[in-house]
């Protein structure tokens, strides 16, 4: 009998987006051939998964989880909002979330990981539902944020059920505080995050390439002035980019007036200890993802046999 190299099960895997163990079962039926274990994957419905991996998946669901001073974020995508309605999705959404809370954090880490009850990765569960519902899936991103003493506040915005919707966010607020207080806060500048999307905490999380790309733009726009005049434009506008961008230097949503870092100084005296916004996540669904652009009433004509 021919050995079962992991090498050999990695070959089947890529080519069939089946489940390790399944892909290893395959081998074992077939004797090591490759082809032959295709077969056997496509006759036991195991290898529809790999028929659906080049399609665009932009839709699906981005879900919050949060246990005591532990709180993970994570979108899975699909290729239609259909399936953002399907119980079965929602249910390994919400799971693969729950891992989430006991890994590092890393997409990687979770898909690694055994899905809750079962004997399987959340990987390998999620390609079975590839299989079931019949749509290309990924589990794109998960974040996970912690706190030694304070609250981790979530926001979901566009909930399809609780705690899964089209944006979701987390801020890690570190305190002493009274608790209600700072998850009432939290939710509060969650909501702000969900509106205004800054790209970092503060100027020191934003990249040297965004802003030299910012910086150029700027220049660009007044050529023709003297160097020096360039620069300061430049430095000036830097500086007001930075209150567009990141989160402290924000303009509070809730009130114009103050910055989200003033908002925070002058809480302390109600939640009644210092208090320090550590960081925060927001996922927007299939954010970055370059949709294809379709038309609705072709693909039903189409599907009903009309030209």
């Amino acid at each position: 009998m021919a050995a079962i190299t992991a090498g050999l099960v990695k070959e089947l895997r890529d080519k069939t987006g089946a489940g390790m163990m399944d892909c290893k079962s395959a081998l074992t039926e077939t004797n090591g051939d490759i082809e032959a274990a295709i077969d056997w994957l496509r006759k036991k419905g195991l290898a529809k998964a790999a028929k659906k991996a080049g399609r665009v998946a932009a839709e699906g669901l981005v879900a919050v989880e949060s246990s005591g001073h532990y709180a993970a974020a994570i979108e899975v995508n699909a290729e239609t909002d259909f399936v953002a309605r399907n119980p079965d999705f929602q249910a390994f959404v919400r799971e693969a979330a729950k891992v989430a809370l006991n890994t590092d954090g890393t997409v990687e880490a979770v898909a690694a990981a055994k899905f809750p009850g079962e004997s399987v990765t959340v990987g390998e569960r999620l390609t079975a539902l590839i299989a079931t519902i019949g749509e290309n899936m990924t589990l794109r991103r998960s974040a996970k944020l912690s706190v030694s003493a304070g609250v981790i506040a979530s926001y979901v915005h566009g909930a399809v059920v609780e705690g899964q919707g089209r944006i979701g966010v987390l801020v890690a607020l570190e305190s002493t505080g009274d608790v209600e207080k700072l998850s009432t806060l939290g939710r509060q500048i969650a909501m702000h995050i969900a509106a205004l999307n800054p790209l970092a905490l503060d100027a020191s999380g934003i990249s040297e390439e965004t802003i030299a790309r910012e910086k150029a733009i700027l220049l660009e726009k007044h050529q023709g002035k003297p160097a020096n005049v360039q620069d300061k434009i430049a430095e000036s506008g830097i500086k007001s980019f930075f209150k567009e961008v990141t989160l402290l230097d924000q303009a509070f949503v809730h009130d114009g007036s103050k910055s989200v870092s003033q908002v925070l100084k002058e809480a302390e005296g109600q939640v009644g200890a210092p208090l320090k916004l550590t960081g925060f996540v927001r996922f927007a669904l299939g954010e970055g993802i370059e949709k294809e652009e379709t038309d609705f009433a072709a693909e039903v004509a189409a599907a009903a046999g009309q030209s």
